[in-house]
């Protein structure tokens, strides 16, 4: 994990620097507009998605070093992926967009609170004695936080032209994300199928589990279609970048911690993309 512990930050960096270039301020304020879609999509992903994730440790009987790695991914916000995916599957790409900025930005408090609250309850004693919440809140602040303000900035003093190449940043950060997800796997190939054989089945459980609770949850209480599938997608595309960042701060270049990550970023593309498939033309 040497080459991945390396460049999770850099990677990450630039992905949430690509978001804040996509960003406006009223992507922020348009939450008060249409607050119910909004908080809908927020207690889906930071409350429900970490207690599904939990009940399912429970039911599984995971063992404490890949259940920590499940919280970690359950934990991670939204990511760029699901902007696009959202738009592929005709949903609410403004407030998908919204979901995954403001959640980004909270994720600094809730990630280290519900991990280290996740690791006092599964037993889990070897985190380094260097790292604390806050100190992984301070890491993330400089990772995720400024990179989208900095994004933000630039946009601001140069509309004309970033507004123009949105759709090519939003394709740059894709880009990324998969160099860091060939450069994890590639690095660990040879453990690749025990990657999947430990941790595959709760991650995909987890991940069908939770956008089939996301999208009936917002049939029942959302504005309509679009914020359904909106909201399944968000659910459902975590930022795994993230995720491995924390895990690696956190547990160093272990992998067994980052394991579930691993699977599910394999395992959601692949759900993602059937469920845009069956939903796209859904109105």
């Amino acid at each position: 994990m040497e080459v991945v512990t390396k460049i999770a930050p850099i990677i990450l960096a630039l992905i949430m620097l690509g978001l804040g270039l996509g960003l406006k301020l009223e992507d922020f304020t348009r939450v008060f507009k249409t607050p119910k879609d909004f908080f809908i999509g927020l207690i889906s992903q930071l409350i429900i998605l970490p207690i599904v994730a939990y009940i399912l440790i429970l039911v599984l009987r995971t063992p404490p070093e890949i259940a920590i790695g499940v919280m970690i991914i359950a934990a991670a916000p939204g990511g760029v992926t699901s902007n696009i995916l959202t738009r592929f599957a005709n949903g609410d790409v403004a407030l998908s967009i919204s979901l995954t900025a403001i959640i980004s930005l909270i994720s600094i408090v809730t990630v280290p609170l519900i991990i280290f609250t996740s690791a006092e309850v599964f037993g889990i004693t070897n985190i380094s004695q260097n790292i604390s919440m806050t100190g992984i809140a301070l890491k993330m602040f400089l990772v995720v936080t400024v990179p989208v303000f900095l994004g933000m900035i630039v946009r601001k003093f140069a509309e004309n032209f970033v507004a123009s190449k949105v759709e090519m940043f939003n394709k740059l950060n894709m880009v990324f994300f998969a160099i860091f997800f060939v450069a994890a796997f590639y690095e660990e190939r040879d453990n690749l199928i025990n990657f999947i054989a430990q941790a595959g089945l709760i991650a995909l459980i987890l991940n069908l589990t939770m956008m089939a609770i996301a999208y009936y949850l917002a049939k029942t209480f959302a504005s309509g279609i679009k914020q359904q599938k909106c909201i399944a997608l968000e659910c459902g595309l975590q930022n795994g970048t993230l995720a491995i960042f924390v895990s690696t701060q956190i547990f160093g270049t272990d992998i067994l911690y980052a394991i579930p990550t691993g699977a599910y970023g394999f395992i959601m593309y692949v759900t993602g993309f059937i469920f845009v498939y069956f939903l796209k033309n859904k109105s």
